[in-house]
C-alpha cells in the first residue's frame, strides 16, 4: 500500500464510506500479505516510494507469476531482477503489458518519466560487465533517474575514460562496474570528487575467483570517495543511489 492509497482509505473511513471492520481488515494487510511461500512486504512502498523489489533468480515460474499477480493488484509498477529469458517469456504470456529488459534481466511495467534533478553515470570496465551495469542503469531509469552510460572504459585503456571527465564531474554520483582485478572504481575515484559505488563482477580469469578478487580490490581502495556493494549487485548499487540522492529530494 502506498501513501496515496493509505490517505484515501483514511478519508473513506472518516466520511463513513467504509465501516470499522472493513477499515481494520485493510489495515491488517498493511504490513505484509502472506501468500504461503512468500510474504509481500507492503511497508516498502511507504518507506521508499516504490514496492518491494523481487529477486527473481531461483524462483520458479509459478512462484513469480503468483508474486507478480499480487503486486500488480496494489502497485502501478514493480521491479523483478535476475529473471532468465525463458522464464520472462512465460511471464509475458500471462501479463502482456510487462516489459522485459533482456540484458538487465529485469521485469517491470514501465520506465518512469525522468525527474529533472541530475543524472547518474554508470561505467563499466569491459563489455562483459554490461549485463550487471544494465541492471543498475535500468533500475535507475524505472525509478525515474536519468542515466549516462560509459561502457568499455577499463584501466587497460584508460584514455577511453579520460576524455569523459566533464560527464563524471557533472553526475550526482557514479556507479562503476568492473571484473578482472577491479581497479576501475579507485581510478575513477581519483579522477573526480563525486561519490563512487563500486560493483565487482564475476568476470575474469582463473584467480578472479568468480568476483572475489575485484571485490577485495575495491574494498581496499585508497580513494576515500569509493564504497562497494556485493558481487554482481547492480540493483543494490542503483537502489542505494536512489535512496541517498533522489528519494524525497
Amino acid at each position: 500500500m502506498n501513501k496515496e492509497k493509505l490517505k484515501s482509505l483514511l478519508k473513506d473511513f472518516k466520511k463513513g464510506n467504509i465501516g470499522e471492520e472493513e477499515f481494520i481488515e485493510k489495515l491488517r494487510l498493511l504490513p505484509y500479505k502472506d501468500i504461503g511461500f512468500a510474504k509481500i512486504d507492503n511497508l516498502r512502498s511507504l518507506k521508499f516510494g516504490f514496492p518491494e523489489i523481487v529477486y527473481g533468480k531461483d524462483k520458479t515460474y509459478e512462484q513469480l507469476k503468483k508474486i507478480i499477480s499480487e503486486i500488480k493488484k496494489e502497485y502501478p509498477n514493480f521491479i523483478v531482477t535476475k529473471v532468465e529469458e525463458n522464464i520472462a517469456k512465460k511471464i509475458k504470456k500471462d501479463f502482456p503489458e510487462i516489459i522485459y529488459f533482456k540484458e538487465a534481466k529485469i521485469l517491470t511495467l514501465k520506465k518512469e518519466k525522468i525527474k529533472k534533478n541530475g543524472f547518474v553515470c554508470v561505467i563499466t570496465g569491459g563489455t562483459s560487465d554490461i549485463p550487471v551495469a544494465e541492471e543498475a542503469s535500468v533500475t535507475l531509469e524505472i525509478l525515474g533517474i536519468e542515466v549516462k552510460r560509459i561502457y568499455d572504459a577499463g584501466v587497460a585503456g584508460i584514455h577511453r575514460l579520460i576524455d569523459k571527465i566533464e560527464i563524471l564531474n557533472k553526475a550526482k554520483c557514479l556507479i562503476v562496474v568492473a571484473g578482472m582485478e577491479g581497479a576501475l572504481p579507485s581510478v575513477v575515484g581519483g579522477l573526480t570528487s563525486k561519490p563512487v559505488i563500486g560493483v565487482p563482477t564475476s568476470i575474469g580469469y582463473g584467480i578472479n575467483l568468480n568476483g572475489i578478487a575485484p571485490l577485495l580490490t575495491m574494498l581496499n581502495s585508497c580513494s576515500p570517495n569509493v564504497v562497494v556493494v556485493n558481487i554482481n549487485n547492480g540493483f543494490g548499487a542503483a537502489f542505494f543511489v536512489y535512496v541517498s540522492f533522489f528519494l524525497n529530494k
